[in-house]
């Protein structure tokens, strides 16, 4: 038996020694880097119920493959791996098929190890031009992009987002791309700057004034606490769309007649596609270097862990070599 290093959770983190994964007709991918993200944090604390290797953002190199074009491919990949026989699968998309796996995150072990195994259809060949620090973020990125599966987005659109962590950074730096009236509302001034250095418009939280009441089309809540999506009631117009896009564990009280009262539409958002995120990415169209807050070697990866707690809402990376 072979082992490997990996960040295993069970009743928290913790780095351990397990079984190298076999292949077993998927790819067996070399982990080059991940990223720890929220929801890591959160599965750490026993959200999902999830026991095993943690970790959902990486970037790797192909080692074995029943398709032998993958080998050797520098590659990142879709999380969600569906039964390939549901109605969802067989339209094409596993992101709700009901027995599906979820690297990381649900019957599946995850990427914050030596090795990590995925099928060949859910690996994307990353392209030269994106390095492989960048290439992390294609799925926190995809998830930004995944916004506008779920809602329309036009040039005429105002949208708020509220979070200035990673992830809120993302969703305003993607919505950017199409509607020029985009506010990124947080609680830190140094982060806020990352979004102003693109032309985005920020506010601080407690800042806001009852002129931002009632003014955008749709609010993005990001920020993974209650207070964030109270704050999108008093942002959002009536018949204006909230979309949820961060895990939040623990139950969340809301004044749910707002919603009543007002008409609004809340919408949840999770995963999105990569390949959209890979060429913005590759075409610099999205900057993501000033989003890394530190990076450690996976043997480090308790300290990383709890760099990421407390690294101001940036990314932290795992390297493998």
């Amino acid at each position: 038996m072979t082992l490997m290093n990996a960040l295993w959770v069970d009743t928290g983190v913790k780095l351990a020694e397990t079984e190298k994964p076999a292949a077993n007709g998927e790819c067996l991918v070399r982990v080059l880097h991940s990223g720890i993200c929220n929801t890591d944090l959160e599965i750490a604390r026993g959200y999902a119920g999830f026991q095993g290797v943690v970790g959902h953002e990486f970037v790797g190199v192909v080692e074995g493959s029943t398709s032998p074009e993958m080998v050797g491919k520098r590659v990142v990949g879709e999380i969600n791996v569906g039964c390939g026989g549901c109605d969802d699968c067989l339209s094409g998309d596993e992101r709700h098929c009901p027995a599906r796996t979820v690297l990381g995150i649900k019957g599946r072990n995850g990427a914050h190890a030596e090795y990590l195994t995925l099928p060949a259809r859910n690996l994307l060949a990353v392209p030269a031009a994106v390095s492989d620090q960048e290439a992390v973020f294609v799925e926190p990125l995809a998830a930004a992009l995944g916004i506008t599966e779920r809602t329309e987005v036009t040039p005429e659109t105002r949208v708020a987002v509220i979070g200035d962590g990673k992830l809120g950074l993302l969703c305003a730096m993607a919505l950017k791309l199409i509607a020029p009236d985009v506010t990124l509302i947080g609680k830190h001034e140094t982060k806020l700057k990352i979004a102003q250095k693109r032309g985005i418009e920020t506010r601080l939280v407690d800042k806001l004034t009852d002129a931002d009441d009632n003014r955008f089309d749709i609010v993005v809540e990001a920020s993974g606490s209650e207070t964030g999506f109270a704050t999108a009631l008093d942002l959002i117009k009536p018949r204006g769309r909230v979309v949820l896009k961060s895990t939040f564990h623990g139950n969340a009280n809301w004044e749910t007649w707002r919603i009543v009262v007002d008409e609004i539409s809340v919408i949840g958002s999770r995963c999105g596609r990569f390949a959209p995120a890979l060429d913005l990415l590759a075409e610099r169209k999205i900057e993501v270097g000033d989003l890394i807050a530190d990076e450690f070697h996976l043997t480090k990866g308790i300290e990383a862990f709890k760099q990421a707690e407390t690294s101001d809402g940036l990314k932290v990376l795992l390297r493998m070599d």
